[in-house]
C-alpha cells in the first residue's frame, strides 16, 4: 500500500489525528457515520395527453401538401456549387442521370459575365416576354388564327430533324435498343420539338433556354410524353452569355452531343459579335466530328430586299395582319453585321420583341472558323417545294394537319407570306 495510507485509516477510524487527542471536527465526523446514501430516485414520466384539437376560430389558410415531384425536387440542392459537391456516380442507365436543374438564387452580376458578353436590355426583354407567354392546351392551340401557320412551321422544323438526325445517330456512340443519338436543343422552349425528337428515337437530350418559366413547361411536357420516354434534362440559361457548362455537369458532358439543334431562335444572338462567338463555342465545343448544327432563322435577304422597296417617305416598316416587322432606321450606306435590330410582331405568338438580322455570309464565314461547313439551306417555301412529294414528308402533311384529307389548307396567303420569311439550315463539324 503506498507509504502513509495506514496513518490516515487510523485517523479516519479513531477521529482523532495522530499525536493528538483533538477529535475530527463535527461535521467531518457526522459524514464518517452516516450511512452511504442510495442513487436518487428516477422522476416519473407524465402519461401523454392524446392529440384532440378544438379549432375555435376559423382556419386563415390550408395547408396543401406537397405532391410526389415537389417532395423529389427538395432532394436536390438549390445551389449548384453544392450540386457538384454530391458524391454521385451516374449512370446513363438510370434516369437520375438528368436530374432536374435548379438554378442559384444568386443573379449573376455583370462582373461575372466573361468580358465583352454581357446581357443586354433586349435580352432580359425577350426573356420575360417567353416567361409571359401562357402554356395553352391542345383545344387553344387548335383555335389559333394563325394554326395553320404554326402546323406549317412545325412540319418544316420535323423535316429537318428527320432529315439530318437518323445520319448523326447512326455514328452516335450513344445507344439502347432502337434509341440512339444525343441532343442539345439551344432555346428550347416549352419544349414544342419533344416529340419531333421522340419521333427520332433520340436516346438523350438536352434542353436549354433563357427564360425560366419556359423550361418549366418544357420538362412538365417531358414528363408526360408516352411511348418510348427518352433520358432529359433541361436547365435555364442564357447560351449567348455564358458556358454551357455552367447549366450541365461534367458527367453529362463526358460523351459529345450528336446534334445541336437551335430553332426559331439564332438570331437573338446576333446583337453583337461577342454573343455570336459565345453561341459557336457553345453549339461546337461539345459536338463531336461529323456531328449536325441545324436550325431556322429570318432570311436576311428577304428582310433587307422589302426594306430596300420601302421610300425614304414611309415608316421603316412591313408585314400584314398576321406579322409586322418594323426596324428603327431605314437602309443606309453602312449596314451593321451585328446589332442591326428590328422589332417583331407576330399574330399570337410573339408581342413586338427586339430581333437581330443574321447577315448570311458573315453567319457562314465565322462558323467555318468553329469547324462548321454549311451542308444546308432552304427557305420554307423551298422546303415545301422540295419534300412535299417525298414518300415519308408527303403524308406526314396531313398527319400534322398542315393539308386536310382534300388537300386543303389553314395556310392563307398572308401567313404564307409570314412563313417564308425563314430559311433552314444545317451544317456539318469537321
Amino acid at each position: 500500500m503506498p507509504r502513509g495510507y495506514d496513518a490516515l485509516r487510523d485517523v479516519l477510524a479513531s477521529g482523532k489525528a495522530p499525536n493528538s487527542p483533538t477529535l475530527l471536527r463535527p461535521h467531518i465526523q457526522n459524514i464518517l457515520n452516516d450511512p452511504i446514501p442510495g442513487p436518487p430516485p428516477q422522476p416519473t414520466m407524465p402519461k401523454p395527453v392524446p392529440y384532440n384539437p378544438t379549432r375555435i376560430s376559423e382556419p386563415k389558410s390550408v395547408l396543401i401538401p406537397l405532391t410526389p415531384e415537389e417532395l423529389e425536387s427538395f432532394k436536390i440542392p438549390r445551389h449548384a456549387l453544392r450540386m457538384r459537391l454530391n458524391r454521385v456516380d451516374p449512370s446513363l442507365e438510370n434516369p437520375n442521370f438528368f436530374p432536374p436543374n435548379m438554378r442559384d438564387k444568386r443573379k449573376r452580376d455583370e462582373s461575372d459575365q466573361p468580358r465583352g458578353v454581357k446581357r443586354s436590355r433586349d435580352s432580359g426583354l425577350v426573356a420575360q416576354h417567353y416567361n409571359s407567354r401562357p402554356d395553352v392546351g391542345v383545344t387553344e392551340r387548335r383555335d389559333s388564327p394563325i394554326i395553320g401557320l404554326k402546323n406549317f412551321n412545325n412540319w418544316v422544323k420535323s423535316v429537318l430533324i428527320a432529315k439530318f438526325s437518323r445520319e448523326a445517330f447512326e455514328a452516335s456512340m450513344v445507344h439502347q435498343g432502337r434509341m440512339r443519338g444525343k441532343v442539345l436543343d439551344m432555346g428550347c422552349g416549352k419544349g414544342g420539338d419533344l416529340q419531333k425528337w421522340q419521333k427520332a428515337l433520340v436516346k438523350e437530350y438536352v434542353g436549354l433556354d433563357i427564360a425560366d418559366v419556359s423550361v418549366q413547361q418544357a420538362r412538365g411536357r417531358w414528363s408526360t410524353l408516352k411511348g418510348n420516354r427518352f433520358l432529359a434534362f433541361f436547365a435555364a440559361l442564357d447560351c449567348y452569355t455564358e458556358h454551357i457548362e455552367r447549366a450541365i455537369t461534367p458527367a453529362m458532358l463526358t460523351t459529345p452531343f450528336d446534334v445541336v439543334s437551335m430553332q426559331f431562335c439564332m438570331h437573338y444572338a446576333f446583337d453583337t459579335l461577342a454573343k455570336v462567338r459565345m453561341m459557336f463555342e457553345n453549339v461546337t465545343k461539345f459536338l463531336r466530328p461529323g456531328g449536325i448544327f441545324l436550325g431556322t432563322v429570318p432570311n436576311a435577304e428577304y428582310l433587307m430586299g422589302r426594306m430596300s422597296e420601302i421610300p425614304p417617305s414611309a415608316p421603316p416598316e412591313f408585314g400584314n395582319s398576321v406579322y409586322k416587322i418594323r426596324f428603327e432606321h431605314h437602309l443606309g450606306a453602312q449596314i451593321p453585321t451585328y446589332g442591326h435590330r428590328y422589332w417583331f410582331f407576330l399574330r399570337d405568338a410573339v408581342e413586338d420583341v427586339p430581333e437581330y438580322v443574321v447577315h448570311w455570309q458573315p453567319f457562314v464565314a465565322l462558323a467555318k472558323e468553329y469547324g462548321l461547313n454549311i451542308i444546308y439551306k432552304r427557305e420554307f417555301g423551298e422546303v415545301f417545294a422540295d419534300e412535299r412529294e417525298h414518300p415519308e414528308y408527303g403524308p406526314l402533311l396531313r398527319r400534322m394537319k398542315v393539308v386536310n384529307a382534300d388537300g386543303v389548307s389553314d395556310v392563307d396567303e398572308e401567313q404564307w407570306e409570314a412563313a417564308n420569311i425563314y430559311v433552314a439550315f444545317a451544317f456539318r463539324k469537321r
